[in-house]
């Protein structure tokens, strides 16, 4: 009975892109001396491994023995030299070789003759570090070859590979059931990965509306890792397509066409809720620009209500200063005690200068007044 490839292959484990290469020569991306880029590797018939072997050679002479035997290859970042023998054994297109070699492909399905070419990105959301992590995969598919090669830890198609051994009905319907198995699994791996985002979004709405000074560094880097996310998700809808398109042609079992047509509703949707984050975090970005210009707006009539009432309170002791500087000055003149000053002897002239010094400053007081200022 063949297995529900609804389910998700768990344990599924991501890893960060290999830092970007110059082109070189095919010759100098070879593996240290020593080091086999072999992982897994085993021959099979009618879906039931007969044979794991150790070496390329003993895979080609495998092949050779058993009738009706598919070999299923995996390699870990494997040298030039490595490629350049299975290309030789099983025709691999030096254009396809080349990028399995220098990697950094975007996801792509490319035909060569009898030969499928698939690039495939998974990715693994750290929740910590607010990261997507993707690992890149290669797959060449033949007649009675399946080859992966790998540039990062991730994805984990032992995982794939157990599920497929433990249904070798489904196994033995060929490389096609490898393939969407490895679909499958890698789509599958973009679950959490939509739930890790849409759990950050939700906190940045609340940051967002608490006011906290870092939530425009945090909504910019996770739009970064959103729009790289659909960098890997969304080329999946047209390698799904040309998959599909190609069911009549190469008579894919109607099992196999239930299942890839499952693996692109899986798409479909997570790349509906990528575009969905984007618009989100669009739309956060710009009520949090709003909201901070309101806060600066508040912050700025505050400022100037301050300014107001401090401007007020300098009027009004100026006004008072001047009030009193009148009979400050008459007091201040008569105070002098020189021998000869007008009214010293005049009978009024203490209550003339009482009254002058009231009256002057009664008279500023009303002017003081009348402007408002007191």
């Amino acid at each position: 009975m063949a297995p529900d490839f609804r389910k998700p292959f768990r344990g599924l484990s991501r890893s960060k892109p290999v830092p970007a290469a110059e082109p070189v020569d095919l010759r100098a991306a070879e593996a240290p001396v020593g080091r086999s880029s072999l992982v897994n590797n085993a021959i099979y018939v009618d879906g039931c491994r007969i044979e794991k072997l150790d070496s390329l050679g003993a895979t080609y002479s495998a092949l050779d023995r058993h009738d009706g035997s598919m070999a299923w290859i995996g390699l870990y970042r494997p040298s030039a030299d490595e490629l350049t023998s299975l290309a030789g054994q099983f025709g691999l297109h030096e254009l396809a070789v080349e990028d399995a070699v220098l990697a950094h492909q975007r996801p792509k399905l490319e035909r060569y003759g009898d030969t499928l070419f698939v690039v495939l990105r998974a990715a693994r959301y750290l929740d910590s570090e607010e990261e997507v992590e993707f690992g890149e995969l290669h797959v060449f598919i033949g007649r009675n070859f399946v080859i992966t090669v790998r540039h990062a830890e991730s994805p984990d198609l032992s995982l794939v590979r157990a599920r497929l051994e433990e249904s070798p009905d489904l196994l033995a319907r060929g490389t096609e059931a490898v393939l969407y198995a490895i679909l499958d699994a890698v789509v599958d791996g973009y679950a959490p990965v939509v739930a890790g985002i849409a759990k950050d979004i939700d906190e940045i709405e609340t940051q967002v509306f608490d006011g906290d000074p870092r939530v425009s560094r945090r909504i910019y880097e996770l739009s970064r890792e959103v729009i790289d996310f659909q960098r890997a998700a969304q080329p999946l809808i047209e390698i799904l397509d040309q998959l599909s398109s190609g069911f009549d042609k190469y008579s894919i079992a109607v099992d196999l066409q239930q299942y890839l047509r499952d693996v692109a509703d899986h798409v479909e949707h997570v790349n509906e809720r990528i575009e969905e984050f984007r618009t989100l975090l669009r739309d956060i970005l710009t009520v949090n620009g709003t909201l901070v210009a309101q806060r600066q707006n508040d912050d700025m009539q505050k400022i100037t209500e301050s300014s107001n009432r401090q401007a007020e309170e300098a009027r009004k002791i100026s006004a008072w200063a001047a009030i009193f500087f009148a009979p400050t000055l008459v007091t201040g003149i008569y105070g002098m005690n020189f021998a000869i000053m007008p009214e010293l002897d005049w009978e009024f002239g203490y209550p003339a200068a009482l009254l002058a010094m009231v009256a002057i400053g009664g008279a500023l007081f009303a002017v003081f007044r009348g402007r408002k200022w007191l």
